[in-house]
């Protein structure tokens, strides 16, 4: 099957998902962890019928959940006819081997759901060979496994791309195709550093954030132009570039692919060229979806990873999108317990963040409904006209 090809009659895949809760970890927390691995699983178009939770020091090296709790979901998977198990961390291919043979049915982790969804959204042939990349780096310490089970397999959720095109190779033909793609993309990455490089004295801005927060859907608005957004995770995985003007005033806007907590480090490798349209920008619009009960945690996530592959310190606006979609809940006016994240209004909510972000602007938005997008239009004006006279004092008096 092409990699970025789905079948309509692999959708629908009945999946349990599992996670652990470690010792430093809250339940709460690794509640809302397996919940954004349901909406992965939702997205890769499978049926999650439950969820398992087991507390554990850490997980277990063989088996990753307890032997009890292994069997409690081994039944689950019999009775109501599971056609696979995922889990909500990357598995050794020990514990990959193990679990397989304990519950007989096909086993992701999350890093090769992720994988999946990627092959799936993958349209150009730039990010195709990105995909797969990342996927034969993935299966090459798995080789044992999938070779000796990817012939029974009836494919789905997890077996697009190189492994079920490639069953009968070895492991030094998969290496070969390894050499093969990272030259074709170091061959790509060098005519995009070209093409940027051709791109004239534009200020570079980029949109960044944690997937499905509406920077594609601010990147139509902004550039009046069809980027693809929907509703899914990872909707957008090439650079998309448009040249906006503001107020006379013109500008380099790219969306870049959306990140998420435990990203396969396989991806973050092979999507080097999209991270260097981060590297090389001049401005980052970090954009935050503000209804997201855990939207703090996705801000600090984005923050870690942009830290990682970027050391510059650079202007930053911070955009709270969807803010049409917030809610609130009134603290009863007896209980005398600290307020949480949910008990802020929107307001409240405004002035907390615009104090917290003094080395950065920050602006409230809905991009759905263009709500206060004069005022997103203004600030991003001015952080562009500022950088546009530093570096070209000369011709700053057209601005």
């Amino acid at each position: 099957m092409e990699v970025g090809k789905l079948k309509e009659d692999l959708k629908g895949e009945k999946a349990v998902l599992v996670g652990v809760i470690e010792q430093n970890q809250s339940e709460e927390e690794a509640t809302e962890h397996i919940e954004e691995l349901e909406f992965l699983a939702r997205t890769a178009g499978a049926e999650t019928e439950k969820k398992f939770l087991q507390k554990l020091q850490m997980a277990n090296s063989k088996t990753f959940l307890g032997a009890g709790k292994l069997e409690e979901v081994k039944d689950y998977v019999i009775k109501n006819e599971i056609d696979m198990v995922i889990f909500d961390d990357d598995l050794s291919p020990s514990q990959l081997r193990n679990i397989e043979r304990i519950l007989e049915v096909k086993i992701l982790d999350r890093s090769s759901l992720i994988l999946d969804i990627f092959a799936s959204r993958a349209q150009t042939s730039h990010a195709r060979t990105q995909v797969e990349l990342a996927q034969y780096q993935y299966l090459l310490p798995r080789l044992t496994r999938m070779w000796t089970h990817l012939d029974k397999q009836k494919g789905g959720i997890g077996m697009r791309g190189p492994g079920e095109r490639q069953i009968e190779t070895d492991r030094r033909i998969i290496k070969e195709r390894i050499a093969f793609l990272k030259k074709k993309l170091n061959e790509i990455d060098k005519q995009k550093k070209v093409q940027r490089g051709n791109r004239g004295q534009l200020v570079r801005v980029a949109l960044v954030g944690y997937t499905n927060v509406g920077k594609s859907t601010i990147m139509n608005a902004l550039s009046k132009s069809e980027v693809f957004a929907e509703n899914k995770l990872f909707a957008t995985l090439d650079t998309t570039v448009r040249k906006v003007v503001i107020d006379n005033l013109p500008f380099l806007l790219t969306d870049t692919v959306g990140f998420i907590r435990k990203l396969p480090h396989q991806l973050v490798e092979s999507f080097k060229s999209t991270l260097d349209e981060v590297r090389e920008s001049d401005l980052l619009i970090h954009v935050v979806d503000v209804s997201h009960p855990n939207f703090e945690d996705h801000y600090k996530v984005v923050n870690e990873t942009l830290a990682e592959i970027d050391k510059s310190d650079k202007p930053t606006i911070v955009v709270f999108n969807k803010i049409d979609a917030y809610q609130y809940v009134q603290q009863d006016e007896n209980d005398l317990s600290p307020k949480t994240r949910e008990n802020y209004t929107l307001e409240e909510l405004k002035s907390q963040w615009m104090t917290k972000m003094s080395n950065s602007k920050c602006v409230f938005i809905s991009a759905e409904n263009k709500t206060n997008f004069d005022e997103l239009k203004h600030v991003i004006y001015e952080e562009v006209k500022t950088i546009f006279q530093v570096r070209y004092p000369y011709n700053s008096f057209l601005y």
